[in-house]
């Protein structure tokens, strides 16, 4: 199975801090892989590195073998890499269907001129954005929501709309940060399921940020755990619940001596 993206030696500073020390990290192609640890691991930053938000000091990412670094996160976008927040960040006055167009935007091919003349070309595009949308919202549940406004939505509703939009720029590789945040348990049993639909009807890769370990158990191929920065731990859901390190870095090193085998 080829590998989609790779990360060695990335390293990322603030000043005096170092978010990130020479962090290695492969996900293979049609996986679901997530990246876990306490607050303050580095998780985000790692992510943020992927999408062009920051540039590393130090290392190397590559997707398909195509370097990321210097890149804008719109032309990692148009790569095939897409990603949610954690914290929702939907275009609140628009409806849902509106909110899925605009995620369609790095795989539009007009032009001014089309949007200035409206030629027969233009009206055509214009339909298969619109059925493409509502496509998509029925993949997630919401396509009888399409003409809500955003901000009326339930909040896991709203979740699943920004699922939705990420899913309209056609990528091979979605990242997720806490997409299960605020979810109740049976929101988010739903979610899983979702996403492995996704990757199998799909064919993506999926890599995650997530604190609840219930949802990234029982999806994950493969977790990766950050503490202060550095990679402590990495491999099979049942491996990594059971390292001393994961656990140490959950419970303290107190925390750790009275529960050997506690789950993070």
């Amino acid at each position: 199975m080829a590998t989609l993206l790779e990360a060695r030696g990335v390293t990322k500073r603030f000043g005096g801090l170092t978010a990130l020390n020479h962090v290695d990290f492969a996900l293979d192609e049609g996986r679901i892989a997530s990246i876990i640890g306490p607050n303050g691991a580095g998780k985000t930053t790692f992510f943020n590195v992927f999408t062009g938000l920051y540039v590393p000091e130090e290392g190397s990412v590559t997707f398909r073998d195509t370097s990321l670094l210097g890149l804008r996160p719109d032309q990692i976008t148009a790569l095939g890499v897409c990603r949610t927040f954690q914290n929702i960040r939907l275009f609140a006055n628009m409806t849902a269907i509106e909110n899925v167009l605009v995620g369609m935007h790095a795989r539009v091919r007009l032009g001014l001129w089309d949007a200035l003349t409206h030629p027969p070309r233009f009206h055509t595009v214009e339909r298969g954005l619109w059925q493409r949308g509502s496509e998509l919202l029925e993949r997630v549940g919401l396509r009888d929501k399409a003409n809500e406004v955003a901000r009326n939505l339930p909040y896991g509703d709203q979740r699943r709309l920004e699922l939705a939009r990420a899913l309209a720029s056609e990528p091979a590789l979605l990242l997720l940060d806490e997409p299960t945040a605020g979810m109740t348990q049976g929101e988010a049993g739903h979610l899983m399921g979702l996403l492995r639909r996704l990757v199998a009807d799909l064919d993506l890769a999926i890599l995650l940020i997530e604190h609840n370990m219930r949802v990234v158990m029982e999806v994950s191929d493969r977790v990766t755990v950050l503490d202060h920065g550095e990679k402590i731990a990495e491999g099979l859901p049942r491996d990594v619940q059971s390292d001393a390190r994961v656990i140490e870095a959950y419970l303290g090193r107190r925390g750790a001596s009275r529960s050997p085998r506690a789950a993070p």
